[in-house]
């Protein structure tokens, strides 16, 4: 495999109003909707469904509003959400015998959108064969509903994401209230740790010889960006020993999957899809080996976040307590004396960072440096794969490759002179054993 090495000069140009638009819209229509529409998409949690002929579920995704149900036989389905016959919200359908019964004229509709009953016309006008609902395929795999709504009558190979195939994965999964893009690129953007979730942490503070240490004595960094089968790869580089060099390592997959650089390369198994529920919400669903509860390490809480209970309505899922609402409970006291933000969660950080840049961030206003080598490639990548999607047909990467996904990121220690793309090729594999790994080198610091 060919890798090109991309580094961004420093004074980036500003993102274009054109291509912003094209990045950020996700709706039916949209070149960067449709390209989504090209893959398995995560819609809910299977737990969110947790009986047969129970009670269906709304779904926004994609500038979609749809409805989920499981059937009598325990199969997911996903629907539009206004009946075909005079609109009425199958939410308030009843979930019965292996469909979802429209309560206005009793209308009944399968998985597959078929209309298989009409119980108010007469048995010689029926024409339950001529009315579809629009509806999509659904499967699950590792306590994820995953959904295909694109145009294949037979989808494509759902991802071979390690993450959602190991028995002791798990998930947590937020909403987050702006553009998918500008969450996703807090994801990729390594520079933003020693500040945002470590500012307040000085070097002394951490043991010599582990990779807090380095982190914290030299907080910028040199980066190296690269394309792959499955997205983009970066490398960000600083000083170690006197001969070698602590590298974090992650990974953007198409279309909407981030691997973080933290930890250790080798021993990390996880992902993180920013999922669009419209162009002003998106899910956050993070799946693999995740820590289970909420703990304390330094000043950083590092885990699960506290969520409100999950109502019905389009917005009602997956809400963080701390929120713009209530300014994310930031202490300023806290933020004076022993915090850098104020703001005591690693999770909460970032979506204080992300949301605060409003539901669409203006991007023609930025300026762009070399430490955002990665966030101006992957923008890149979506960008081309969206108008070549659009302009010549072309299938975006890895839709049909779903092998592609079976990688792994975090931080690692190399010799000064080594090739880190081929220095960590055994180390990125997915389902790879490392006995001799450990994660005693982060020196107390898992945001490293």
């Amino acid at each position: 495999r060919r890798y090109d090495t991309v580094k961004a000069p420093e004074g980036q140009a500003m993102l274009s109003r054109e291509d912003n638009e094209l990045l950020c819209r996700v709706g039916p229509g949209t070149p960067m909707g449709n390209l989504m529409r090209q893959y398995w998409v995560p819609a809910a949690l299977s737990s969110e469904l947790p009986h047969a002929d129970g009670a269906p579920v709304r779904i926004r995704l994609l500038g979609e509003n749809l409805i989920a149900f499981r059937t009598t036989s325990g199969v997911v389905g996903l629907i539009q959400n206004h009946c075909p016959h005079r609109g009425t919200s199958l939410f308030y359908g009843r979930n019965e015998d292996e469909g979802l019964r429209c309560v206005y004229h009793g209308w009944k509709f399968d998985v597959r959108g078929r209309c298989v009953d009409m119980p108010g016309e007469p048995a010689e006008t029926i024409f339950t064969h001529k009315v579809k609902a629009v509806a999509y395929p659904c499967v699950e795999r590792g306590g994820l509903v995953w959904t295909y709504m694109g145009p294949r009558t037979t989808p494509p190979p759902l991802p071979e994401l390690e993450p959602n195939m190991v028995p002791e994965g798990g998930i947590q999964i937020y909403q987050r209230e702006c553009n998918w893009v500008q969450a996703l690129e807090g994801d990729i953007d390594t520079g933003h740790t020693v500040f945002l979730h470590l500012g307040g942490v000085r070097a002394d503070e951490v043991p010599e010889g582990t990779w807090s240490r380095y982190a914290l004595t030299h907080r910028a960094l040199t980066y190296e960006v690269v394309d792959t089968d499955s997205g983009v790869m970066y490398g960000a580089c600083r000083p170690a020993e006197a001969d070698t060099s602590y590298w974090r390592i992650a990974n953007f997959l198409f279309p909407f999957w981030a691997m973080v650089p933290t930890g250790v390369l080798g021993l990390e198994v996880r992902a993180r899809a920013w999922v669009p529920m419209d162009d002003e919400h998106t899910l956050a669903i993070s799946i693999g080996r995740l820590p289970r509860g909420a703990a304390k390490v330094g000043r950083q809480t590092v885990g699960p976040v506290e969520t409100l209970p999950n109502t019905t309505d389009w917005y009602g899922r997956f809400r963080a307590v701390a929120n713009a609402n209530n300014d994310y409970f930031i202490d300023r006291l806290q933020q004076k004396t022993d915090s850098f933000t104020g703001i005591n969660s690693i999770f909460l950080q970032d979506q204080m960072a992300t949301e605060s840049m409003g539901p669409i961030y203006d991007r023609t206003q930025e300026r762009l440096g070399s430490s955002d080598a990665m966030v101006i490639r992957t923008r890149k990548r979506l960008i081309d794969a969206a108008r070549a999607l659009r302009d010549r047909s072309q299938t975006p990467p890895g839709v049909d490759t779903p092998e592609v996904y079976a990688i792994r990121s975090g931080g690692v220690v190399l010799p000064r002179a080594a090739n880190w793309i081929e220095a960590t090729a055994e180390l990125r594999k997915a389902w790879a054993k490392h006995p001799d790994l450990t994660r005693d080198v982060l020196g107390g610091i898992p945001a490293v």
